[in-house]
Parts: C-alpha cells; structure tokens; sequence
C-alpha cells in the first residue's frame, strides 16, 4: 500500500511540474519605452550595447542621454527628458540603415561584432565626432 502511495505521489508531482512549465507564458519585457533596441531585449544584450556602443565609443557615462529620476536618486531610464537620447535613436537607426543600404549587411544589429559602421567608427571615443561640443 505505501508503494503504491509513493508511486502516484510522485506521478502527480510530476504531473504538476510538466502542467507548469507547459503554461509559462514569455517573460514581459522589464524595459519600456525602447523605440531602436528590441522589445525583449536581455539583460546582457542591452548592457553590452550600453557600454561598448555607447560608454566607451562616445566616452560618456549613463547620465550623458538619460534623465535623473524626479526624485533625484539614479537616472530615470525610460524618461525622454534628454534630447541626447533621441539624438541616439537617430544614430542607432543611421548606423544600421548604412550597414544595411551600402555594406548590404542583411540583418544588422547593434552590438553585432559583424556592423561594418558603428559609433565609434566616427566618434572614437569622443562625445562628438569632431571634438567641438556643439553650440
């Protein structure tokens, strides 16, 4: 008798867990507002695009293109406070329609190894590409 309670306990459990992990549905995007980058973006995906395309290609930290939270703690990633951050969006889409137009690149992708064109191309480092802040 207790065999047979063992055996159905664990055909139910496992029941239970295949029922589960059958209906998970997607993970909902923890990022708002992204209008370039992809909608579900991982984690790494966008803190390498974040670092290599733009903290060390244009030589400027977060705060550069995003707003500080009203509060006045951290910066406030989804907010378009910040004109630089629009003027990346422009960026970003110039970078992969050159990639894709000219170098016929078929898919491109920012943080892809294969752009032919990317921020650092022109600003190498620099905020902006000639050195000169704008005025």
């Amino acid at each position: 008798m207790n065999r047979k309670l063992i055996i159905i306990a664990g055909m139910a459990v496992s029941v239970t867990i295949a029922s589960a992990a059958a209906t998970r549905t997607a993970e909902p995007s923890r990022y708002t507002n992204l209008k370039v980058l992809p909608k579900n973006i991982s984690s790494k995906e966008l803190q390498s695009i974040m670092t290599d395309d733009f903290e060390d290609a244009l030589g400027v930290s977060c705060g550069f293109c995003h707003a500080n939270n009203k509060d006045g703690h951290g910066l406030d990633f989804a907010s378009d406070a910040k004109p630089e951050k629009e003027i990346s969006r422009t960026m970003m889409r110039m970078t992969l329609g050159v990639n894709k137009t000219y170098l016929k690149l078929k898919h491109p992708q920012l943080g892809s190894a294969a752009l032919v064109v990317s921020c650092n191309t022109c600003h190498k480092g620099q905020a902006f590409p000639d050195g000169d802040v704008p005025k």
